[in-house]
């Protein structure tokens, strides 16, 4: 017996039994476990690739802020802020460097839905 899934074009053949609806029995099992098999590779390779995307490769370029204390500033690389108030910032008064992420991250997100909308 020969079984062809043609979305896949996967291939099954058996002949290990004498009746032919085991055969056939048989082979759709091996055609659904193969099936199986390959939507899982699948569905871990795509896991796989959304995990290496969120993670960077460490490189100092892919810094998110840097705080320069002989210029008093702070840079976030992210949204291009720099703020001439580092002592404020490492008091913990982070206010306007929140208020400016959350104005960037808006805007884009903002840009996103008007990008869909036609």
């Amino acid at each position: 017996m020969r079984i062809t899934h043609i979305p896949t074009n996967t291939v099954v053949s058996c002949q290990d039994e004498k009746s032919q609806i085991k055969n056939r029995e048989k082979g759709m099992r091996v055609l659904r476990s193969r099936l199986y098999e390959i939507e899982m590779q699948k569905q871990q390779e795509a896991l796989a690739k959304e995990r290496k995307s969120m993670v960077g490769s460490g490189d100092r370029s892919e810094k998110v802020r840097t705080y320069n204390f002989p210029q008093n500033r702070v840079t976030d690389h992210r949204i291009g802020l720099t703020i001439h108030q580092l002592p404020e910032i490492m008091d913990g008064k982070l206010q306007p460097v929140i208020d400016a992420l959350i104005t960037h991250f808006q805007a884009e997100r903002m840009k996103g839905e008007n990008g869909m909308v036609m």
